[in-house]
């Protein structure tokens, strides 16, 4: 627990020091994702074996699922932001049909992942995992609203 708490410390120092450079973003992206492994290596508790066969995979679902998010970024939110209500209803469908695309491609994504993480992990850290990744992910939005709020101050 100790280690969390160094873990959320360390988090909130490269959070500040890093949103403060929004100019260079694959070294924030870097540090997130150190933190990151940091965070998942330890809620799961990784044995050194495990931590060997585990990690490769895993680094292929998040870059898959990152050129996801950059491809819906690019396809989807790109088209909301630029005006819902001057899309004809054709457009509208087949933005629609396109998101849909695009989460069953992270569904299967996912599923992907699990399959060939029950060779390396047991079922029960597996579901740590998404725990993990989902607590992670909130940890993160935490420290960047309470900097936003610094901001505003």
């Amino acid at each position: 627990m100790n280690n969390m708490k160094n873990i959320l410390i360390l988090l909130v120092l490269v959070g500040s020091a890093t949103f403060a450079q929004k100019t260079d973003r694959e070294k924030w992206h870097e540090k997130i994702n150190a933190l990151k492994t940091a965070h998942l290596t330890e809620a799961l508790q990784l044995s050194p074996a495990e931590a060997e066969r585990f990690w490769p995979v895993y680094n292929v679902y998040e870059q898959k699922m990152h050129e996801l998010h950059r491809t819906k970024k690019k396809e989807i939110y790109s088209k909301i932001r630029n005006g819902v209500d001057a899309m004809s209803n054709t457009e509208a469908n087949t933005l629609i049909d396109r998101q849909l695309q695009l989460e069953q491609k992270e569904l299967q994504y996912r599923k992907e992942l699990i399959t060939a993480l029950k060779k390396i992990i047991s079922p029960a850290k597996i579901i740590k995992l998404k725990k993990a990744e989902d607590d992670f992910k909130r940890q993160l939005l935490k420290r960047y609203r309470e900097r936003e709020e610094k901001e505003k101050k």
